[in-house]
């Protein structure tokens, strides 16, 4: 049985038609003193007794979706499920996954010690930093999705990107910008050059790559604010760049993200279903079904 949480309700349905498992249903109700509670329903025509497996998918983008995520898992144990899984295509707090001084949370590992003691098995796509999977008790495993956002890029409106150049915020980014270059089939691969002149101004370079009359992908496994990336987008115009694409696994796009990329530039984003936002072309469920 596959459990939607509020986030992720056509990943989950995507999910649910690959693996050919039916979809529970969840029942929300709304306290008059702001509490919620969220309660599981049997797949039609059956009964819990007839469930096995209960895989919950939910991205916890706020901290109400953390608290769903818990509610689903007791009530996944309440009705006495055999085995239950923790699908998170996006971990938030995720990225605080350290202290830099004595007396700060690392609120990575705070959180999966929550979700950790209502599930059996924890699947997280694409994590910003792959070891937070070592902070949660039962195991964990990092699901990739990067490959999957060559698709849309070879079926943009013209399919056929010229001399592409895929391209990666940083150094630590590159291996992201290599897959989804490698699924794509075709290209070079580079990084940008981040250079800190002083404590306020930094200065980006998109490394020693020509960009003069080609399309660029900047590949990213999260966009949050676009505010970094569509400064590198702008340096890129000022080098005679043909189209800028944007391929993200996870389109956070906080704020006016979208706005800032578009004003940048940008000819199309494209991202997986992590996030459900209008820019997600193409879904994350086959990569997660092939870890379960």
């Amino acid at each position: 049985m596959i459990v939607s949480g509020s986030t992720s309700q056509s990943l989950a349905a995507a999910l649910a038609a690959e693996l050919g498992e039916p979809l529970g249903a969840v029942e929300q109700t709304a306290f008059p003193d702001g509490e919620s509670k969220f309660a599981l329903a049997p797949p039609a025509n059956k009964s819990f007794a007839d469930v096995d497996r209960a895989v919950i998918v939910a991205s916890t983008t706020t901290a109400e979706a953390h608290l769903e995520v818990l509610q689903l898992q007791d009530a996944a144990r309440e009705a006495d499920i055999n085995e239950v899984v923790t699908v998170l295509p996006y971990m938030g707090y995720g990225r605080q996954d350290r202290a830099f001084e004595a007396g700060e949370p690392v609120t990575a590992r705070a959180i999966a010690q929550a979700l950790s003691a209502g599930t059996d098995r924890i699947l997280t796509v694409t994590p910003h930093e792959p070891d937070v999977c070592e902070f949660f008790d039962p195991p964990a495993t990092a699901v990739d999705a990067e490959a999957l956002l060559a698709e849309p890029l070879q079926t943009t409106p013209d399919p056929t990107l010229a001399d592409p150049l895929f391209l990666s915020p940083d150094a630590g980014a590159i291996e992201i910008a290599e897959t989804v270059r490698d699924a794509y089939g075709a290209g070079a691969v580079d990084h940008f050059e981040k250079t800190r002149n002083s404590g306020t101004d930094v200065s980006i370079e998109p490394g020693g790559a020509d960009v003069a009359d080609r399309d660029v992908v900047v590949v990213d496994d999260i966009v949050a604010t676009g505010s970094t990336m569509s400064e590198s987008i702008g340096v890129l115009q000022d080098r005679g760049v043909d189209r800028v694409f944007v391929a993200c696994v996870h389109p956070l796009l906080a704020r006016d993200a979208r706005s800032k990329l578009a004003r940048a530039g940008v000819e199309a984003i494209v991202a997986t279903d992590t996030i459900e936002r209008t820019v997600s072309t193409v879904s994350a469920a086959p990569a997660i079904a092939e870890e379960l």
